[in-house]
């Protein structure tokens, strides 16, 4: 015990030596009565320099000491900090291990739940409670009977083999005995389009120049989607809508959700517990067009308010596809046996009948349009609300999707774009590529021959048709254009459109390229 005392003692003297040794040397740095005694020793033999070189060696003396103290605080703080994170690792992989181990067992959960063989639909509250109880109690395989058997519920399982398309199978009910209607087929294009006009004025009250309805049925004929654009309360939503009411063939309206972001929120998706396929409004409209020939009408509202290229980017790609017999869209890996007639091997067939039409507002609540659903898609501006105007009382009209079809045709075989046009097409073209590096494309060229005849046959001429579709497909693209690489050389491709065309005669091209000069100053 003599001895253990005396060690400590030791000890403690030491670690209190130690400890008086830092205070007396932190006294020591800031004993000020002393250093200044010290001072007044001295100062009488400095001259000029010796004061300099006094204040200095103050100076740099403190300085160094101060800096010491930050350096050990620093040290101090990251030590602390790097401490901190590392319990904070430790703590966040226990973290991620829990919740791991706990996504584990919830598979295993799922796997097991969906091995039972039961129709959630044909289930009661007390059942299903009674289900989950015996299996938490570990009563084996529970297997949920058949609604009012009565029986015992481990040894009847119930039967799957109920239909997964609710919805198509109902369309397949309802065209069982399907009659189709009289069509009318006495319209020329030109005739449609007053008619639809004055439909429009007179059962809906909306007024809509002649113009925009010869761009819509033209466009028709060149793709199968559109896109009216511009400000809000111009109309964009109704011209749709009251062409399905004209055609006596109401539109579907799928309301675009920012939250859209892929192809399950236009067609639906096969939900795993319930072996359901949850169908969509817009799903049902497809399929129930290859039952008929009417004119089917799928409206995507306000459809840049999510990325378009994201949620129907399979469409886009399928629409372009040359051979329409091609254009399919894979709901479901398999087929089932009670699978929709029309649905063969999980595939649905795109039928042709449909037209897809887009609304899209421009302003900061929206996306903007991608050139690839620009080049796709024929672009009509709505910038304007229409002038009132007197039309007579109008009817609807049955009208069939191959007469119009046949209209079509028609008019691409009567109103060909005339080699010399497509001549002076070719030299723009040119011009285009060397001045501004845009070059027109394939796409828009067939889509040109396509759109121009039937404009033609709608009451327009030529160049009205070429002029709106530079100034849509072509000319828009310059807005990706550097302004001030392109500023000087605007005013000379509108002259040499005038050269080419005629003065004036491209009314469109020139004012949207003097937009753009406007937007440069």
């Amino acid at each position: 015990m003599q001895w253990f005392f005396a060690f400590i003692t030791s000890i403690l003297e030491g670690l209190w030596n130690a400890i008086k040794g830092i205070f007396n040397a932190i006294f020591q740095f800031f004993n000020f009565p002393v250093l200044f005694d010290q001072l007044s020793r001295y100062k009488n033999d400095f001259n000029v320099f010796g004061w300099i070189l006094c204040i200095l060696t103050v100076l740099i003396t403190y300085a160094i000491i101060a800096g010491v103290i930050f350096l050990i605080v620093i040290a101090i703080r990251k030590y602390v900090r790097f401490r901190k994170t590392l319990v904070g690792n430790e703590d966040m992989l226990e973290e991620i291990a829990d919740l791991h181990r706990n996504v584990i067992k919830l598979t295993e959960e799922k796997e097991r739940i969906l091995n039972y063989k039961f129709d959630p639909s044909g289930v009661t509250y007390e059942e299903l409670k009674e289900f989950f109880k015996e299996e938490n109690e570990g009563g084996g395989t529970a297997v949920l009977g058949a609604p009012g058997q009565g029986g015992d519920k481990k040894d009847a399982p119930v039967d799957v083999s109920s239909k997964r398309f609710y919805r198509l199978s109902a369309v397949d009910e309802k065209y069982t005995f399907y009659v189709p209607p009289v069509y009318e087929r006495s319209l020329s294009l030109h005739e449609l389009c007053d008619d639809i006009r004055n439909f429009a004025c007179s059962r809906s009250g909306l007024y809509y120049e002649i113009k925009i309805i010869r761009l819509l049925i033209a466009g028709l004929a060149s793709t199968k989607m559109i896109l009216l654009q511009g400000i809000s309360g111009t109309g964009k939503t109704s011209l749709p809508y009251m062409l399905g009411k004209y055609f006596q063939n109401d539109a579907t309206i799928a309301s675009v959700q920012p939250s859209w972001r892929d192809r399950t929120e236009l067609f639906g998706f096969f939900n795993e517990f319930t072996k359901k396929f949850n169908e969509t409004e817009v799903l049902k409209r497809i399929y129930e067009a290859s039952y008929n020939d009417d004119i089917n009408i799928i409206i995507l509202d306000e459809m840049n308010i999510a990325r378009v290229e994201y949620y129907f980017a399979e469409m886009l790609s399928i629409l372009e596809m040359p051979n329409p017999e091609e254009w399919k869209i894979e709901l479901v890996p398999s087929s089932w046996p009670s699978d929709p007639e029309h649905l063969r091997d999980g595939k649905l067939q795109i039928p042709q009948n449909v037209w897809y039409i887009g609304t899209a507002n421009n302003d900061d609540s929206t996306f903007s349009i991608s050139d690839k659903v620009y080049d796709r898609a024929l672009v009509i501006n709505l910038d304007s609300k229409g002038v009132p105007f007197e039309a007579p009382m109008t009817n609807a009209k049955c009208i069939s999707y191959s007469y119009v079809e046949s209209l079509y045709k028609k008019a691409i075989e009567e109103n060909p774009v005339n080699d010399e046009l497509i001549q002076k097409i070719g030299m723009l073209d040119l011009y285009v590529i060397e001045k501004f590096r845009v070059a027109f494309g394939n796409r828009i060229i067939k889509q040109l021959k396509l759109f121009v005849p039937v404009f033609v046959a709608c009451g327009g001429t030529d160049l009205e048709g070429i002029d709106y579709i530079l100034a849509t497909k072509v000319f828009r693209k310059f807005e990706g254009l550097n302004m001030s690489l392109i500023r000087d050389e605007i005013r000379g491709l509108i002259l040499y459109i005038d050269k080419l065309f005629g003065k004036g005669e491209m009314k469109e091209c020139i004012d949207y390229l003097q937009r753009l000069q406007k937007m440069m100053y």
